[in-house]
């Protein structure tokens, strides 16, 4: 088994065992990935103010997230297309997490659907959804989730166009895989990935087939998939969206001091602060550059919350320090899914929380609510290098 010392490690394992589709889906950005890399890039030019003869005993991460406890303030972003990083993904993800005591976040375009995810775990989790043409489909998908006891809603509103991502079209990507020579040499060298997934029955978006109208098979999910994401997403909709859910909302992919006030006047329990991984509007400043505004511009009104690059636990402090509430990892804990199942989550986990803890002791903090401007260096513009 190999040393594990940090997200990298797993990352450098997801390559290995999963097949190349899938790794590329995971690790990818739209056009020329330039807003993907700069989710990672930006946080390194942050610096820490180390402090010392400073009393470190007793720390902890605990904190809360829209008033949930949680072992750290960080959670499970939603992933489409979990399932394949390796088998039943949602299901060994979401356990990862409730025992971690994270939030997790499946996602509308899950392998594994809402009910199975529920049925293996003890504790709600949080669902994401999309919106789709099909109003049917969207409140059936809220009374799903409202049945399966789904603690909060996460609703996204960066994807009602879907970002152009070159390496998704030349894999020629498909849940499951087309079974062409090119993927049938590729996967024949993940022997780990190819026995989990001939154990299961979940291959295909479990979320959607059987569920939404004239969806039986894959030629038919992918044709209804690419003419439903629906691009008169308004405020208007939202609010029926809120209504009908009643619980807490959280709304995701917001770039801009406009929207974030916006989602505050709302009543929204909290936004994410979110670019989609890169996924999206590529050239889009990254998320920890943009969040100093944003949380400027709506205070204490609403919580924020940080998504998009973080792959260690310094990141998560330094997210902590400029303002957010809480954070989101995608990559970080799908590398450790992709490279060890279950196990590889909360290796990721535990890699994330050891950092954070870490850093925090050396920065002179014994909690995470006491993190704040005053413990990082931040670069003159770093916030306001574009106007």
């Amino acid at each position: 088994m190999p040393v594990i010392t940090c997200i990298d490690d797993l990352k450098r394992l997801h390559r290995r065992r999963v097949p190349k589709m899938f790794f590329d889906y995971c690790e990818s950005g739209s056009y020329t990935e330039q807003t993907f890399r700069d989710n990672t890039t930006d946080f390194a030019e942050l610096r820490l103010r180390q402090k010392v003869a400073v009393d470190m005993s007793g720390r902890t991460t605990a904190s809360t997230m829209i008033g949930e406890p949680v072992a750290m303030p960080v959670a499970l972003a939603p992933v489409g297309m979990t399932g394949m990083q390796c088998a039943d993904g949602e299901i060994k993800a979401a356990r990862a997490a409730e025992k971690f005591g994270v939030p997790f976040t499946l996602s509308t375009m899950s392998i594994c659907s809402i009910e199975d995810v529920a049925e293996a775990t003890t504790k709600p989790f949080w669902f994401q959804l999309y919106v789709m043409r099909d109003q049917d489909f969207v409140a059936g998908m809220i009374e799903r989730a409202k049945a399966a006891r789904c603690s909060a809603l996460v609703l996204t509103l960066d994807l009602q166009i879907l970002g152009q991502r070159h390496k998704d079209l030349k894999n020629d990507l498909t849940a499951p895989p087309r079974l062409t020579l090119k993927n049938l040499v590729n996967m024949s060298t993940k022997w780990q990935w190819g026995l989990g997934m001939l154990g299961t029955g979940r291959r295909t978006f479990r979320n959607i087939v059987g569920h939404a109208k004239g969806v039986g098979d894959m030629r038919s999910l992918m044709s209804w998939t690419q003419e439903q994401f629906d691009p008169q997403l308004d405020w208007d909709k939202i609010a029926a969206i809120r209504e009908a859910w009643g619980g807490k909302l959280i709304l995701k992919g917001i770039l801009d001091a406009d929207d974030a006030r916006r989602a505050a006047d709302f009543g929204a329990d909290a936004i994410i602060v979110s670019n989609h991984g890169g996924r999206q509007l590529d050239g889009a400043l990254s998320s920890i550059r943009i969040l100093p505004e944003i949380v400027a511009a709506v205070g204490d009104r609403i919580e924020v919350h940080l998504d998009s690059g973080i792959r260690s636990g310094q990141d998560v402090l330094k997210a902590l320090a400029l303002g957010a509430r809480g954070t989101f990892i995608g990559r970080s804990y799908i590398y450790g899914l992709g490279a060890m199942g279950e196990a590889g989550v909360t290796r990721a986990l535990e890699v994330i929380h050891k950092e954070l803890d870490i850093t925090m002791a050396l920065c002179g903090e014994r909690s995470v609510g006491a993190l704040g401007r005053h413990n990082v260096l931040v670069p003159e513009g770093f916030a306001g290098r574009y106007r």
